[in-house]
């Protein structure tokens, strides 16, 4: 086990922390204040099949996914964790390929990935591979953003296409059996939401649409800060291809998961420049306002639909499509 830990991991994600190979990584409390005044700190399983897909792997999955967590609060991510669960027989070969997948991602977020485990369980009692990585970040002082602070008169923002990770990902399992060349947006969204900070510093709100969409980040804020959430079909930025995936499987492009989408609550006045600072960002080149928040009903999510009515936009319940992310 040592020898597959320094092959694997220690050689992949070379930093001065973990040569160290104590427990636990260490930091300077100092090196911290430098970047601000609040540690914000999560943690994510990732049990994604297949374990490679169009666009990404689990290993990006994993570093992006928690990078994401953090940067949503106006962090910036600084060091993860990387745990591993291997079922009995996985191919060297191919936790060398996620791990060299992870260090590219860590790299391409500014991250270092600083301390780790790995857990071997028998043939049968997992599916190959599983990851659970957690990271902290710095938030900067005067930078408060919360599910709770939209606002009557806010702009609903989203950096991009959506829907691509779950289709793409639904294609890659050959259930499907379509001649796409539909792409997971597995992504870092941190230098995104730099950018936006510095146009627009009176974001109220941001969240990653991963697991449930669209739909689950707007039903979260509507409750959170007891608004209401009004969106435009014709508004949201949806790839034909997915549409077509949705229509095959009577699934809904707003739960579909995403892996570098965002959904941001921007004052109305401040709109047009956030999104001009997004589009001006590879990672939201396709940026667009899908709607605003009002005051009633409170805790509800609306949609104008393409045919001229309107419908609520529910909570998701259960989970539409397992493993994931």
């Amino acid at each position: 086990m040592r020898d597959l830990i320094d092959d694997v991991f220690v050689g992949s994600f070379d930093n001065p922390a973990l040569a160290e190979l104590e427990d636990q990584a260490r930091f300077r409390l100092s090196d911290l204040l430098a970047h601000g005044d609040r540690l914000a700190f999560t943690t994510d399983s990732y049990v994604v099949d297949p374990l490679f897909f169009p666009g990404g792997d689990i290993g990006a999955l994993a570093v992006n996914g928690t990078v994401n967590d953090l940067a949503v609060s106006g962090a910036k991510p600084l060091f993860l964790s990387c745990a591993m669960i291997l079922e009995e027989g996985l191919d060297v070969d191919v936790l060398r390929k996620v791990a060299h997948s992870m260090r590219d991602a860590a790299k391409a977020a500014g991250v270092t990935i600083v301390t780790g485990d790995t857990k071997v369980v028998p043939r049968g009692k997992a599916d190959k591979l599983f990851i659970n990585t957690a990271g902290i970040g710095v938030i900067p002082k005067h930078v408060e953003i919360a599910a709770n602070q939209a606002r009557p008169g806010d702009a609903i923002i989203v950096n991009g296409l959506i829907g691509d990770h779950g289709a793409a990902i639904l294609n890659a399992r050959g259930d499907l059996a379509l001649d796409t060349d539909l792409e997971s947006d597995c992504q870092p969204l941190n230098g995104l939401i730099d950018a936006l900070l510095a146009a627009c510093p009176e974001i109220h709100s941001l969240r990653d649409a991963t697991r449930g969409g669209v739909a689950t980040v707007l039903n979260e804020f509507a409750q959170a800060a007891c608004v209401s959430m009004h969106i435009i079909e014709t508004a949201l930025p949806i790839r034909e291809e997915v549409k077509g995936v949705c229509e095959i499987l009577g699934l809904d492009p707003l739960y579909m998961a995403n892996e570098g989408k965002l959904v941001a609550i921007v004052p109305g006045a401040h709109a047009q420049t956030a999104l001009e600072a997004m589009r001006a960002h590879p990672a939201g080149r396709d940026a667009a306002i899908i709607g605003e928040v009002s005051a009633a009903p409170e805790g509800v999510v609306t949609m104008a639909t393409v045919f001229g009515g309107e419908r609520i936009v529910d909570m998701l319940v259960g989970e539409q499509l397992p493993r994931i992310c």
